[in-house]
Parts: C-alpha cells; structure tokens; sequence
C-alpha cells in the first residue's frame, strides 16, 4: 500500500496576493485538498461517505513552516502521509515541492476522530489499525517535533532553507 501518495497542481491566480505570492492560508487549503484526493484515489475513502454515516475526523492542530515562496502558475508536488497515531487521532505530514523536488513547505496536521453524534472524540475501530499499520510512514521523530523532520530532510538530500 502506498504510503507516501504525491499529485500534482497548479497554483491558481485567485489563490495568490497581489505580488503573486500564494496566500499563507491558501497552503493549508492545497495541502488538504491533495490529502482528501490521496485518500480516495490511493485508499479508496470517500470523506463524504464516511461523514454521511457519522465516521468523522476534525483539524485540532495544524504547524506549518513555510520555506520557499510559491508563486501564480507554479506546478507543486504534494507528498502526503500518516506519520503518527494515537486512540483518537492521527497526525498526517504534508510536503510541497517545486518540480525539482525542493520543498516549498511542510505541514504537519493533528486529525481527531470524533462522534457525529456526540461531537466527542472517539477510538479508532479495530478494522481502522490495519489501515494505519499499513500506511503509517516510519522513522519519523515526532517528538522532535517539525524543526528535527526539517533536520532530518537535510540529510536526504532535500536542500532546506
């Protein structure tokens, strides 16, 4: 199963500052439209069906570091993958690059799985871990946090400013 899904975009003109900048904001858009486009097309999730019978997850905490300005009609790799997990939630790391493969930006998103119902957060269900046990991306330090998985991208050979 794949773990480290990547697509493509194209940054949009309406999604840039006057400079032709994209907005801080519009990153976080990009990057969870791409994670939403790799659950379905690499793992076969459909957010909407899983909301319409109650099976929900919401943002509790987004980090980002912004590390190579993005620009109107720039193409950008997405790279998207689960990094960690606990009993209620999930933390997916996003990674922008330019067509040279150097990142852009990063951004680690905290998911909490909640109760449609009771607006709480709830466990995952057992058939649930076989998913994260099969895509979960190892060898990432969390609790060194986003400036050690920058470190870290360095040693790859990923020119980090």
């Amino acid at each position: 199963m794949e773990k480290t899904p990547v697509s493509s975009y194209i940054i949009r003109f309406n999604d840039c500052d006057p400079l032709g900048h994209l907005n801080n904001s519009k990153y976080i858009d990009y990057f969870l439209n791409a994670r939403e486009d790799h659950l379905k097309t690499h793992y076969d999730i459909d957010l909407k069906e899983w909301a319409q019978r109650g099976d929900m997850f919401v943002v509790s905490q987004h980090e980002i570091r912004y590390l190579r300005p993005v620009f109107y009609n720039d193409r950008v790799d997405i790279q998207s993958a689960l990094i960690a997990w606990g009993d209620t939630w999930l933390i997916v790391e996003m990674l922008m690059m330019d067509e040279a493969q150097q990142p852009k930006a990063i951004l680690w998103t905290r998911f909490t799985r909640i109760n449609a119902r009771t607006g709480k957060s709830q466990s995952h269900p057992a058939e649930f871990m076989t998913w994260i046990h099969a895509t979960l991306m190892e060898g990432i330090d969390i609790e060194a946090g986003l400036k050690g998985r920058l470190d870290q991208l360095k040693q790859k050979d990923r020119p980090i400013p």
